[in-house]
Order: C-alpha cells, then sequence, then structure tokens
C-alpha cells in the first residue's frame, strides 16, 4: 500500500474496532448455513451435519512478494480470496466461512474502502460469509483462514494416486506466471487485461473439486508450479509421474507473449495458475469429460502415473526436459 508522506496516522479518527465496524462488519452474514455465531464474539461458531466434518487452511500475502507493491487494495482483496479458496478447492470441501488477518501501516480510508469492497465481490461470487479476523499495525499483509465442510468417508488428498492413473489438470497453465510478467514489464503487454484479470482474479475451481471427489484417486491445486505440485502428489503416493509437454493447456493469450521456451517453463513451473491437478483411474475418464461438459470446464490429460518416484516432463521425442527449477520456495 503507498501512502503519502504527509499522511500521519493521528490524521485517522477510526482505531482499530471503527475500521472493523465500518469495513469488516457490513461483509459477515451471521444467518449463513452452518454459522452459528459470527463476526463481534470472540470466536464464530460452525453447525456441521452428523456426516460431515471441518477442512481448515490459511495462506498469506505480502506485499511485494505475492502482489505488486502497485496493486489496487481491491485487486489485493479479490486475489487473497481466490487463492485461499484455492486450497478448498483441491480437497473438495464445500466454503462455510473465512477469517481475515490484516496488518497495514496506517487507516487509509481510501484504500480500506477498496479492500472491502473488493471483498464484497469475492464473498458474494463464491457464497462464503466472513466470520471473524484481526487487524494490526505494521508493513501490508494479509492472512486468509478458510473453512468448509466435507463429506466424512471423502476427501480428495495427495496420497490416493496409484500405478496406471492418468494426470489431468483444469484451465491453462502458465498464465499466472505470464501474468507476473506483464505486470511487470515496463514494455506493452496486449493482452494485459486479460493477465491481470488471472493474476488478480483467478477462480478458485471449489465447484469441480467437489465433483472429483467421487471421481479422481488424488488432487492438488497448482500454486507452485505444475512439477513441484505434482511432486507433492508423487512423493505422498510413493508413485512416479511422467507429464508430457505437447499436452500442456496454453493459452492463447500466453502463446502470444512470450516464446515457446519461455512458456513450457512458465507452464512447469511458474505457478500462480490455481488451477486443479488431479488423478483418476482409466475407467473414470468418461465421467472426467462429463464434468468438464457440465461445469463447462477444460479438463486436459497431461501424463501418467507411474511405479517409482519423482516427476519427469518428456517431450515428443520421448526424451526428459531439463527444468531449471521445480517451482517457486520461500525462504531458498
Amino acid at each position: 500500500m503507498i501512502v503519502p508522506e504527509n499522511k500521519e496516522k493521528s490524521q485517522f479518527t477510526l482505531d482499530e474496532f471503527g475500521l472493523i465496524k465500518k469495513y469488516f462488519a457490513p461483509l459477515a452474514k451471521p444467518n449463513s448455513a452452518h454459522v452459528d455465531i459470527s463476526l463481534g464474539d470472540d470466536c464464530s461458531v460452525f453447525a456441521f451435519a452428523n456426516d460431515e466434518r471441518l477442512a481448515v487452511s490459511v495462506d498469506t500475502l505480502v506485499t511485494g512478494v505475492h502482489f505488486p507493491e502497485q496493486a489496487l487494495p481491491h485487486q489485493i482483496a479479490t486475489r487473497a480470496i481466490a487463492v485461499s479458496l484455492s486450497d478448498l478447492a483441491a480437497m473438495g470441501a464445500r466454503p462455510c466461512g473465512i477469517t481475515i488477518a490484516l496488518t497495514m501501516p496506517v487507516i487509509d480510508n481510501d484504500w480500506l474502502e477498496g479492500f472491502s469492497r473488493g471483498l464484497a465481490q469475492s464473498l458474494a461470487h463464491y457464497a462464503v460469509p466472513l466470520v471473524g479476523g484481526d487487524t494490526t499495525c505494521g508493513p501490508l499483509c494479509i492472512s486468509v483462514q478458510v473453512m468448509g465442510a466435507l463429506p466424512k468417508d471423502q476427501a480428495l488428498t495427495r496420497s490416493g494416486a496409484k500405478p496406471g492413473d492418468l494426470v489431468f489438470v483444469s484451465g491453462t497453465l502458465g498464465d499466472g506466471a505470464a501474468a507476473l510478467a506483464c505486470l511487470s514489464s515496463a514494455h506493452r503487454c496486449l493482452e494485459k487485461d486479460y493477465f491481470e484479470d488471472k493474476f488478480y482474479r483467478p477462480v478458485a475451481r471449489i465447484a469441480l473439486g467437489q465433483a472429483l471427489l467421487a471421481v479422481a484417486n488424488a488432487g492438488i491445486d497448482i500454486s507452485d508450479g505444475l512439477l513441484a505440485d505434482a511432486g507433492h502428489i508423487a512423493n505422498s503416493s510413493s508413485v512416479a509421474i511422467e507429464l508430457r509437454e505437447e499436452s500442456l493447456p496454453l493459452s492463447l493469450a500466453a502463446k502470444s507473449h512470450t516464446s515457446a521456451k519461455t512458456l513450457q517453463q512458465w507452464a512447469l513451473t511458474g505457478g500462480d495458475d490455481y488451477e486443479l491437478c488431479f488423478c483418476v483411474s482409466p475407467e473414470r475418464q468418461e465421467q472426467v469429460q462429463k464434468i468438464s461438459e457440465s461445469l463447462d470446464v477444460r479438463l486436459t490429460k497431461v501424463g501418467d502415473v507411474r511405479s517409482g518416484e519423482g516427476v519427469h516432463c518428456i517431450d515428443s521425442s520421448g526424451q526428459i526436459i531439463k527444468i531449471k527449477t521445480g517451482g517457486y520456495q520461500h525462504f531458498s
């Protein structure tokens, strides 16, 4: 968040509780399904059916790391909600509520107006209520905790892939990395609107994750890059995964933005796509096609599960492609 030099904290009349009441309390919906007690008490209280269990995840977005410092507040909000809900999608969970911990250097009413507007749009889009959170003073940082409902006997985990399974991905790959390159570049980007939308409004594949609960053996969302995230499935399932370069789904915008070699790198290791990667047995391939048609989402077979360990990508001649990195990691 950029704050003019002459803006002093003392110029703002709102305190921590005042800004919660003004900007966040209106977004809470205590009468939403599963929410008995919402924002305003020390805890939120959920009520689940006897055949359900709670799925919980938390993501932190830091300025200059997870979004550019010049990002607009409503863009930061829509991105924060989507990337956090993507974890629920990866497990096949139904969103029930979120909490937000917001750290900001000063109380900036204009910034908060934009941020809460973006929050309202995303919460309405995914039909999920804000049920609590916290505000503190410090460098701009947003932590979003998501809570969802899962059937007692079902969850899309990383550990169920089996040799012989087919590997699918949703949507297109490489757009997240292409978007970051486009937004960070001083050069003109012909598809800037497309990439801005991809970066700040990625799609959390909630409906797809739920549809895959009874179909897929394993799954994960692609946040760190296909190689790295498929690697998590391979490691957890004690299998090897073989990806095929020619099968990687790429958008026309990304193809027009960079060279084929760079796009290949972005699709495999760029991350920030928030699509789902999942493994299904061959006899369920027809069910995958039906899900694709019913949800109107592109689902592409990109590889196979083998006996062994690790992940590699092969080209059309059957040669293993050498990749520079295996995906983004903090502290490395």
